[in-house]
């Protein structure tokens, strides 16, 4: 039996983890799920999984989640503080699947408890890479990777064959707009954006994806999580996201992941890991499949590639003000304020304005992104003006 938190609950990955947990009930026992506001969804969950913590991280939700679990032995909690003593209750495995910044401080206290955390929100590595892996080696906590392509190398990757490893290849299905021109993108709407042909996710993620931001912020996380020079991990577009990423070795072996485009599969490596378990997933038909495709992603077209491997090169608080800054340009994106084509624009100008020394805490770190934040509204305001 093993105990469960699950941080950031209602999302897709979140949704994702309690459909697997829910079908092997006998091997797992829920600790604490958290959500933002969506009490309907949380104490629904709460009431399948008999979980002993539900935490709203919105206090003002917190009533209405007290209302929907009365009568059951669950246990109620609201406020920022409270999701992160639920990432701290002392499970065994906690899934960090907080989306933005706010998914930082609970994973660093799940990682101070020195237990299996597994990161599917991209913050932890990308803005606060060097501080949650010295935290890791300290407390003795395991770090899984649940990105289908971070999780398809950690699959690949042997750690004892390190210096034999020649490449790591990144693969990204290249979005909606992979085949599109400068002029066609610069008319994309909310609704194309966040309609990947691949993969369901959410309105976040799915415009990272359609500007391969996803991919550079994937890059940072790769460098964090495995010990090869970033020059020799490369992006690859495959189409039909079967190959989930794969490790190339020196003496002309690759050895790559492949499987369905469902977030199932990764989570289902971590939640077993070392062993592995069942999934609903039917098996790969490569008959069917009949061809896999690829080609080289369009840094012309994508600048969001470049700003990524710029800010990983330059290291310090770069990574942290390229996350920030996009989360800034993506959320006026699909409130349509400004273009597609601006969100890159939105992140490059923050990154030329703003070079703070490298943070050395998670409060530095917090306190980087709140002013990054501030540049890009600011840009993003010149902009809407």
């Amino acid at each position: 039996m093993r105990t469960v938190t699950i941080l950031g609950a209602t999302g897709s990955v979140g949704t994702s983890t309690l459909d697997l947990i829910e079908r092997e009930p006998d091997k797992f026992r829920v600790r604490a799920l958290t959500a933002n506001c969506d009490v309907a969804k949380l104490a629904a969950a709460a009431r399948r999984t008999h979980a002993e913590l539900a935490v709203v991280a919105d206090e003002a939700c917190l009533p209405d989640l007290r209302a929907a679990l009365a009568g059951t032995d669950t246990q109620v909690a609201g406020g920022r503080a409270a999701i992160i003593d639920a990432a701290r209750s002392g499970a065994d495995w906690t899934m960090g699947a907080i989306v933005g910044c706010a998914g930082l401080e609970p994973v660093m206290a799940a990682v101070g408890q020195g237990s299996t955390v597994v990161l599917a929100n991209k913050e932890p590595l990308v803005s606060a890479g060097e501080v949650i892996l010295a935290a890791a080696a300290a407390s003795g906590a395991t770090l899984l990777p649940a990105d289908s392509e971070h999780n398809a190398i950690f699959q690949c990757f042997a750690p004892d064959q390190a210096r034999a490893v020649r490449r790591i290849i990144l693969t990204c299905s290249g979005g909606p707009f992979r085949d599109w021109s400068l002029a066609d993108m610069a008319g994309v709407t909310r609704e194309q954006a966040v309609a990947h042909p691949n993969w369901s996710m959410g309105a976040k993620i799915s415009v990272d994806s359609a500007t391969m931001m996803n991919k550079g912020l994937e890059l940072i996380e790769a460098a964090r999580l495995f010990p090869v020079d970033p020059d020799r991990i490369e992006i690859v577009i495959h189409p039909q996201s079967v190959i989930h990423s794969a490790v190339d070795y020196v003496d002309g072996s690759m050895l790559a992941q492949l499987g369905p485009s469902d977030m199932r599969v990764p989570i289902a490596h971590c939640l077993a890991w070392p062993h592995r378990m069942a999934t609903p997933m039917a098996p790969l038909d490569l008959i069917a499949l009949g061809r896999l495709d690829f080609a080289a992603p369009d840094p012309v077209r994508f600048p969001a590639l470049r700003l990524a491997r710029k800010a990983l090169a330059a290291g310090g608080a770069r990574p942290a003000i390229l996350n920030a800054a996009n989360e800034i340009a993506v959320a006026a994106f699909l409130a349509r304020r400004i273009g597609f084509l601006e969100i890159a624009a939105i992140v490059e100008h923050t990154l030329e304005r703003y070079d703070p020394p490298a943070p050395e805490t998670l409060d530095a770190v917090i306190a980087v992104d709140a002013e990054a934040r501030i540049l890009a509204g600011e840009r993003v305001e010149d902009r809407v003006a």
